[in-house]
């Protein structure tokens, strides 16, 4: 199975886990809350938010135009922080993102 479609896979569970736990937004934020510059737009959107209309979105381009994809990702971390204390099932959701991170950090 060729990289970009693990990482393609990777995507779709993610976003699965995130709307069986209702993490999953039904409107977009304003486009000028896409626009910032701050890691994980955390002056704009939540995590949840800047994975569904960031993250998943632009590495779904990435994998259709077969560009290069990030050497290095690192958002379980961040993952972990901001589900710490809801009352979420967020085991497999956080799952798809530790693959996420091992595919993209070069541990596959």
């Amino acid at each position: 199975m060729s990289h970009y479609h693990q990482v393609a896979e990777v995507l779709i569970d993610i976003e699965a886990e995130m709307r069986q736990i209702g993490c999953w937004d039904a409107v977009a934020p304003a486009p000028q809350a896409l626009r910032s510059e701050q890691p994980f737009a955390v002056d704009t959107l939540s995590f949840a938010q800047w994975l569904q209309f960031v993250f998943i979105p632009k590495m779904h381009f990435l994998v259709a135009e077969q560009q290069a994809l990030p050497n290095a990702c690192g958002i379980t971390p961040m993952a972990q922080e901001y589900f710490r204390g809801q009352q979420l099932p967020v085991a497999g959701l956080l799952n798809a993102l530790v693959r996420m991170d091992e595919l993209l950090g070069g541990k596959r």
